[in-house]
């Protein structure tokens, strides 16, 4: 028997949901009872095959597992993880400098 879990998460910009992608895909999952998947979708449900990459804001992870237990456990570090480069893309992100400046203005 296999659990699965999709997770999706709206991100503003098409850069900040492919920086985030590409941070996270680097660790591997641990186990070899787990497996994961990413993908960037965009957040409306009539898409076209040839749909603009810019409006691929949502990065969605799909983690499939032989146990819910094993599930549980991959999808718990994730979230870890996304929180950890969420964090440094508010605090780092040059976007985000760059509104704040303009708010003191």
């Amino acid at each position: 028997m296999e659990t699965k879990r999709t997770i999706s998460l709206p991100l503003p910009s098409n850069r900040l949901a492919s920086s985030a992608l590409q941070a996270l895909e680097v660790d591997a999952e641990l186990s070899p009872f787990v497996r994961r998947s990413f993908a960037l979708k965009s957040p409306t449900q009539n898409c076209t095959a040839d749909e603009d990459e810019a409006a691929k804001t949502v990065l969605e992870t799909t983690y499939r597992a032989t146990t819910n237990r094993m599930l549980r456990v991959a999808v718990n570090g994730f979230m870890e993880s996304l929180g950890v480069v969420l964090g440094v893309m508010e605090e780092l992100d040059v976007d985000v400098l760059t509104e704040e400046m303009e708010e003191e203005k």
